[in-house]
């Protein structure tokens, strides 16, 4: 006769290994979007100074002009949800292993938290001041000018030294340790004090995530704390007990949000990428028309002096269109094409 043997179920559940946002706490909350679907802010524009004239009459300080501003739209588009059922007789057959309120806990942080995080860092690399490519993959001989580039273009936009943060992989991470500068020092370990936060490096918070966090072909990002958004309007998570229809627990959840990189701070925002994955930016023909050389590359312009990759004046650029600045600006424009990061800004 066959020999049954016994089989038993743990009382314990296996939960997956998960870690708290990387973002949360590093973003501006200067802008509240609060009652609004859409948010528009306003940037001046100053104008330049001009030598004082004694006898220059009512105009000793100058031409008067009325003050000038830019606008960049900022709309939430990210309203996500989730819904779970745990039944009591289930939950009675299964040695009561699924608590409501752990349950609801295990979903936010291996589902709710992780894709946040990972929306607003393709963002913030999308929609970056600067997207410098690397001709080839870093190495740990030069990871540091690497990173070194990405605090000069920071230095050099006037972006202040406090509060910034650097997004490695953790395979970078092992480079900067093991490189040639760092080597023996213990520099990364120094200022480990902020949650979330694995040392220094040129000043910038090191912040090290999985690999699968930051978009493909970006080897990492840079941002100033004020430069970047994420707002969060609805952040609800809830359990029902017993609701009508259920004999047991109803789990629900619900956040409505975005992330955004601040035109007048775009500066802030530095993402080193791969070669070859940047929109090749536009040029101008002696006609005046704009072309870039990737098939497919949709051409986005101003003629106000505004930045078209914030601005809500940007237009698109048609084969036969000849953009015409307006009086004391320059056209400026970007391309941008599926699958690729947007070029830099050329202006004429």
């Amino acid at each position: 006769m066959a020999i049954n043997l016994a089989t038993k179920y743990s009382d314990q559940i296996a939960e997956v290994f998960t870690r708290a946002s990387f973002i949360k706490g590093k973003t501006a909350e200067t802008f509240d979007l609060t009652g609004v679907k859409t948010l528009k802010v306003y940037t001046p524009i100053t104008v330049e100074e001009v030598d004082y004239d004694r006898d220059g009459g009512l105009a000793r300080y100058g031409d008067v002009t009325e003050m000038q501003d830019v606008v960049q739209e900022l709309t939430m588009t990210q309203d996500k949800a989730f819904t779970l059922t745990i039944d009591k007789g289930n939950n009675l057959d299964q040695n009561l292993v699924k608590n409501a309120a752990d349950m609801l806990r295990l979903q936010l942080n291996e589902k709710s938290t992780p894709a946040a995080d990972k929306y607003a860092f393709k963002r913030f690399v999308t929609m970056a001041g600067t997207i410098a490519e690397s001709e080839a993959k870093p190495t740990k001989s030069d990871i540091i000018s690497k990173i070194a580039d990405a605090s000069q273009a920071l230095d050099d936009a006037l972006v202040p030294d406090d509060n910034r943060y650097i997004y490695l992989t953790s395979e970078m991470y092992k480079l900067v340790c093991t490189s040639d500068e760092f080597a023996g020092v213990d520099v990364l370990a120094r200022q480990s004090i902020a949650k979330g936060v694995c040392g220094e490096v040129f000043g910038m918070n090191v912040v090290r995530v999985p690999k699968s966090y930051l978009p493909d072909d970006v080897y990492f990002l840079v941002t100033h704390k004020d430069a970047v958004l994420m707002p969060y309007k609805i952040a609800d998570a809830k359990v029902h007990e017993d609701p009508v229809g259920v004999s047991g627990a109803l789990i629900e959840g619900r956040h409505y949000y975005d992330a955004y990189v601040l035109g007048a701070k775009c500066g802030g925002v530095y993402a080193l990428v791969a070669k070859g994955s940047t929109t090749a930016a536009p040029t101008f023909a002696e006609g005046g028309t704009l072309s870039s050389t990737t098939s497919g590359a949709t051409i986005y312009y101003t003629v106000d002096g505004s930045d078209p990759r914030y601005s809500d004046s940007a237009k698109v650029c048609d084969a036969d269109d000849v953009p015409a600045a307006e009086e004391g600006c320059k056209v400026r424009a970007y391309a941008v094409a599926a699958g690729k990061y947007p070029s830099a800004l050329v202006e004429k």
